[in-house]
């Protein structure tokens, strides 16, 4: 979401410059000055989060788990347990309100997630992954 966020700034920025900046050779060399430096901050930002999945504590390093556990009984509760247990208080007789979650946004952050897993596997793949969290 940050990348889409920082491309956005770049095109807004770039289009200003277009407009004001008659120079060719200037509107390049600023143009790649401000891309140089959103990366300079999206590599100190990959830099923030290998530290954050390095910590020892797992209240630092277990965040994301603890989302991924979220998500789990979220979608384990709106797609398998809240069915069955509905059709057990039908079968039963029993009429009973069921929450309801709002699954978009949680299926966008397991969606996520789940591209996350996926680069893990990249990682395991390459030979580059941590072995232990301490």
């Amino acid at each position: 979401m940050a990348l889409g966020i920082a491309e956005a700034v770049v095109g807004v920025v770039g289009s200003v410059l277009d407009k004001f900046v008659e120079d060719k050779d200037l509107r390049a060399k600023l143009n790649h000055e401000l891309k140089t430096q959103v990366q300079q901050a999206n590599m100190a930002q990959i830099e923030v989060n290998k530290a954050q999945a390095a910590h020892p504590s797992i209240f630092v390093a277990g965040a994301r788990p603890a989302i991924m556990w979220i998500c789990a009984f979220g979608l384990g509760w709106q797609f398998v347990f809240q069915p069955v247990f509905i059709w057990v208080l039908a079968v039963t007789s029993y009429s009973v309100p069921m929450p309801v979650i709002p699954t978009d946004g949680l299926l966008t952050l397991t969606l996520s997630l789940l591209g996350l897993g996926g680069m893990r596997s990249f990682e395991k793949m390459k030979g580059i992954h941590r072995e232990n969290l301490q």
